[in-house]
């Protein structure tokens, strides 16, 4: 049985560089970067985050993409800002595949997160996006079993996330 990894969080919380570490930590892999997606409409691109139709083209080309590679007997890690409600289609849209969700939103305090996020390169840097996103997964019915805090973590933790994300059973989600 195959997985899909969904890492999810607010901009600058580490979501790429843990996806990346955990897609090259599973055997047979992919790696999926939501951005990527979403960056490959070129023109009349809306931003995901202020058009539905954007954000549901950007989720039907994740959804091709990873039916793709598990039907190959690939597991997938998604790196996107992924909402519960959007996890739980993705799942739904898996289901006659026969494949474990895990999702896991990674986390930090706000403090962090920007500090964080001023060392990204200037054109990557979310400012106050970063903390918007905050306020939308505090309201976005997360279940806390599905949050994973970084604050305290460093690069040279990651392979202790990568591992409590792979064996920690309590971000698998569950078929309704």
């Amino acid at each position: 049985m195959q997985t899909v990894y969904l890492v999810s969080g607010p901009a600058g919380v580490g979501k790429s560089t843990t996806s990346q570490a955990l897609a090259k930590a599973l055997p047979n892999s992919a790696y999926i970067s939501g951005d990527a997606v979403s960056h490959m409409h070129v023109n009349g691109r809306e931003k995901p985050w202020e058009s539905r139709s954007e954000l549901l083209l950007i989720w039907q080309n994740i959804w091709r993409l990873t039916s793709n590679f598990i039907t190959h007997g690939v597991d997938v890690v998604v790196d996107y800002v992924t909402f519960p409600e959007e996890a739980k289609w993705l799942q739904k849209q898996l289901i006659a595949l026969n494949t474990n969700v895990v999702y896991v939103v990674l986390w930090t305090d706000k403090s962090t997160l920007l500090q964080r996020d001023q060392t990204r390169l200037p054109q990557h840097q979310m400012g106050e996006r970063c903390l918007i996103l905050i306020d939308e997964f505090e309201n976005s019915g997360l279940e806390p079993r599905h949050v994973k805090d970084t604050s305290s973590h460093r690069v040279e933790n990651l392979n202790e996330i990568v591992d409590d994300i792979r064996s920690n059973d309590r971000y698998r989600l569950k078929s309704e």
